[in-house]
């Protein structure tokens, strides 16, 4: 119970952080996406890193990196972890802040569906409606842009089958947050490298606050990841799954109200019945949580 409410509480922090995150990335408009990524692996590397000296989990990442399979899994959610980052930050750079918090609104989907097919977790009820509510909204979401929201589905993919690799490795949080950004450093590091040969790139030509900006990514990058990481080990992953509603509603409030994005009243429909069932789950956790346990012998 203890590990539960401590997975809860660093779920949250997480989720909180990245629903804010837009208004971190907006202030790098006029920087490439992939610019930014490439300074997001190796800060966030260095930051890593530092946490690491810190924390004296060295051992622990060391153990990490000498099993073959642990590394495998780490390259993958690293790589999954990537591909994130970069459809998340170029929505947001070029005005698509909506269509980033739909990606994010189908994620629990996708986390609860693997969930209960691969790692055979298993739903209540109310837990069914919960999915039966959010589902129909994301559909009506989906249904009234017209298009196939290609955005949206490469970042609810992507975000959940990186939570499900993180979910079944056999790592913790912090060493495994440390190596799976370690090992994409050396490829964003030579892109970087690049850039500085031919002229280009923001260190050492942009403004100063913006040079500021880009050295942050690190910490920008590492802190809510190892929250959720911690999350990860400690919760369900349809708890996590729903967890994550967190994020896009704070990201669609700041995409209507701060950014001026529009959104038509069927889509406040569609939120409605997201919301419904975020509630529903909600307050199957609360009973569950008030049901006495069950011993081992039955009593």
């Amino acid at each position: 119970m203890n590990a539960s409410r401590r997975g809860l509480g660093y779920g949250i922090a997480a989720y909180l952080l990245w629903g804010i995150a837009p208004m971190y990335w907006k202030q790098l408009t006029g920087v490439s996406p992939a610019e930014i990524i490439a300074h997001r692996l190796v800060w966030g590397a260095f930051t890593f890193a530092a946490i690491v000296g810190i924390a004296g989990a060295a051992p622990a990442v060391r153990a990490a990196i000498a099993d073959r399979k642990t590394l495998a899994m780490m390259a993958l959610s690293g790589a999954l972890l990537t591909a994130n980052w970069g459809m998340f930050v170029g929505a947001v750079v070029t005005g698509h802040i909506l269509d980033a918090s739909l990606g994010y609104f189908i994620n629990p989907l996708l986390s609860v569906a693997l969930g209960t097919l691969v790692l055979r977790e298993r739903l209540r009820r109310l837990q069914w409606l919960a999915i039966g509510l959010a589902m129909t909204g994301v559909l009506m979401w989906t249904w009234r842009a017209g298009r196939v929201p290609w955005i949206a589905l490469v970042i609810a993919v992507t975000f959940g089958c990186y939570g499900l690799v993180r979910k079944i490795a056999r790592v913790e949080s912090l060493a495994g947050s440390t190596i799976e950004t370690a090992l994409l450093t050396p490829i964003a590091g030579g892109y970087l490298a690049i850039l500085a040969v031919g002229g280009g790139g923001q260190l050492g030509h942009a403004s100063a606050g913006l040079q500021l900006l880009v050295l942050v990514t690190g910490v920008v990058t590492a802190v809510p990841l190892l929250l959720f990481s911690s999350a990860a080990r400690r919760l369900p992953l349809s708890t996590l799954g729903f967890l994550q509603f967190l994020t896009p509603t704070m990201q669609m409030v700041l995409g209507v109200v701060v950014y001026g994005e529009p959104l038509a009243r069927d889509r406040l429909i569609a939120f409605a019945a997201i919301w419904l069932g975020l509630i529903a789950f909600s307050v199957d956790l609360v009973h569950q949580s008030r049901r006495p346990p069950i011993s081992r012998t039955g009593r």
